[in-house]
């Protein structure tokens, strides 16, 4: 027996899903992380732009290159072990380093990725993280003044994950540098993928947030341009039952109104669709630490629900407005045109009452006109007639004038009988 044939994406597919594994971290340690996204149109990016700049920074510290097609690649530059992969809209860069420099956030970390090859990168910078990874200290006193002296205290977040396997802890501010600041405090004998996924899920979370978070520019404009359109709207609604105003004016006006919301509606659905996408993942990667409270102070959750939670919601609202408004002009137009299809049968209507009524017209006038043939055509064939009956009469001492009258009644009434013959064939 034969044996079957896989399906051609069979094995692609099930190598995506090991595509991007966690990285293997010891503590102590720390993390550089960028996120790099064109300000543009960056789903349709081209992505051999991405692939030259990450060729460069491989081809300076002499690693090997990824192969042809690939999104994403592992590669050990100077000290540091590199990430690098390529997303719908973004491409990220992870440099992790061993052991912990003498000033915790030190900027200096960052120039893992060297400011000259960064300048040349084909986008703008979305997130840029370090991370620093210390030993869980016996006494957790020491962890609570490090968390109070590296992070602003109005929105620091900070809670045990994993079932208490470390401690984490952001502010979620810029500091001077650029980078966004986490620390994580490890539990002596946690486990390096454990660690490593800490690590990314912190990234993946701030990343996530700031794409999901591009929706709000948007749903802000978007707000703009329905003000100016809602009274528009409306006030053409009002209209459809005036009768004094023109219906396919309004009707126009209405088309007119639905055309730019359809456009709105194509401009911002893509970016609408990615900030739900993008936020499902960091309530996701939120949900997966498993938080629990540490020292009273406020989980990343927490925050999520009070700081962030408020721009989805404002970007959802603008998006069902949107959605809403298009549905509104939808039925206005449906109304609109029910009241124009009446007029017009209306119109429809009188104009053939007015057929009608000139057939009937033109009818009248043909008999009238028939009746005027029977007495031309009778004059013609009496005059005729009586010029070649006249030498007869004149035989018989007929007078002219008796010949006319016998032959009056005679001729018109078979030119009459003719004339009803030709009608009834035509019938």
């Amino acid at each position: 027996m034969a044996p079957i044939d896989n399906h051609p994406l069979r094995y692609a597919l099930v190598n995506e899903l090991h595509a991007r594994p966690f990285p293997n971290l010891d503590a102590p340690c720390h993390a550089v992380y960028f996120a790099v996204k064109q300000p543009a149109d960056a789903h349709n990016r081209d992505r051999t732009a991405d692939r030259d700049h990450l060729l460069a920074l491989l081809d300076r510290n002499g690693a090997v290159h990824p192969p042809e097609g690939a999104t994403h690649h592992a590669a050990r530059i100077g000290r540091y072990d590199l990430k690098w992969e390529s997303h719908t809209e973004f491409v990220t860069y992870s440099g992790f380093g061993r052991g912990l420099g003498a000033r915790p956030f030190d900027p200096a970390e960052a120039e893992v990725f060297p400011a000259d090859w960064m300048a040349t990168a084909p986008g703008k910078v979305v997130a840029a993280i370090l991370v620093r990874v210390e030993p869980l200290p016996e006494d957790l006193d020491e962890v609570k003044t490090k968390v109070e002296d590296w992070f602003v205290a109005e929105s620091v977040a900070c809670s045990w994950v994993l079932d208490e396997a470390a401690i984490i802890a952001g502010d979620f501010q810029i500091d001077p540098a650029g980078m966004m600041r986490f620390a994580a405090f490890v539990r002596p004998g946690t486990g390096q993928r454990r660690i490593g996924r800490i690590v990314q899920r912190l990234c993946e979370i701030e990343t996530y947030r700031a794409m999901s978070m591009l929706g709000l520019g948007r749903a802000r404009e978007l707000g703009a341009g329905l003000n100016a359109l809602d009274p528009q709207l409306s006030d053409l609604v009002r209209t459809i039952s005036d009768q004094a105003r023109d219906a396919e004016e309004t009707l126009n006006d209405l088309l007119d109104i639905s055309a730019r919301l359809e456009s709105l509606a194509v401009a911002h659905s893509f970016r609408f669709g990615a900030t739900g996408a993008y936020e499902a993942i960091v309530t996701q990667r939120v949900s997966v630490l498993r938080e629990t409270r540490f020292d009273g102070r406020q989980t990343f959750g927490e925050f999520m629900m009070r700081r962030y939670d408020p721009a989805m919601r404002t970007v959802k609202s603008a998006e069902r407005r949107l959605e809403q408004m298009a549905e509104r002009a939808e039925r206005a137009g449906e109304l609109l045109r029910t009241r124009v299809d009446v007029e017009r049968q209306g119109q429809n209507q009188k104009l053939l009452e007015s057929m009608d009524k000139r057939a009937d017209l033109q009818l009248r006038l043909q008999h009238t006109v028939e009746g005027l043939s029977v007495v031309a055509i009778s004059y013609y064939a009496v005059s005729l007639a009586t010029y070649l009956l006249l030498p007869v009469a004149e035989a018989l001492h007929w007078p002219k004038s008796a010949l006319t009258a016998g032959l009056v009644p005679v001729v018109a009434g078979l030119v009459w009988l003719m004339v009803r013959r030709i009608r009834k064939s035509f019938h």
